[in-house]
């Protein structure tokens, strides 16, 4: 998992943390950079055919307990919050140990939902707007978590696929 803002005002520390980065990653990042994506409509649209999706979602945060852990094999997740909020997402690594609630890996959807279990010892990140959270394969993760009351957001997923990385 990797997280930053667009708007940091770090531009040297910036410019080399993404720099190392590979380059869809690069390019997921500069995209949100250079759109305001306040302003699209909501809904799914391939950027780079099936390489690169971008959904726009306009939903509501809900408490950790509603949510489950969820997971990715074919695509990595560049999460964006553009608006509303603060949103909080949970992150624990994925060791394979966790109880299968929902398997969907196999169709376009992607995604594979875990039991909620004591034994996840989850991390929070706090996004604000401008907040990014990159999501690989083998990181579990529970977007739309509220930070105290329930929120409006403007959640923007890129969903890059992952052998375009190598």
């Amino acid at each position: 998992m990797i997280s930053g803002n667009i708007h940091a005002d770090r531009p040297d520390i910036e410019k080399d943390s993404i720099s190392l980065l590979p380059a869809p990653l690069r390019k997921a990042i500069a995209f949100l950079k250079e759109n305001d994506l306040t302003k699209h409509e909501a809904g799914r649209f391939p950027l780079d055919r099936d390489n690169m999706i971008l959904q726009v979602l306009d939903i509501s945060t809900s408490p950790r307990e509603a949510l489950r852990p969820e997971v990715h094999r074919k695509y990595i997740d560049v999460q964006f919050l553009a608006s509303g909020g603060p949103e909080k997402i949970g992150w624990f690594p994925d060791l394979c140990d966790s109880e299968i609630d929902e398997d969907l890996l196999d169709t376009p959807r992607d995604i594979r939902f875990y039991k909620n279990s004591p034994k996840q010892r989850e991390s929070m990140l706090e996004m604000q707007p401008g907040s990014y959270a990159v999501f690989f394969p083998w990181d579990a993760h529970i977007p739309a978590i509220q930070a105290g009351e329930s929120a409006r957001i403007r959640k923007i997923v890129i969903k890059v696929l992952l052998e375009t990385c190598y």
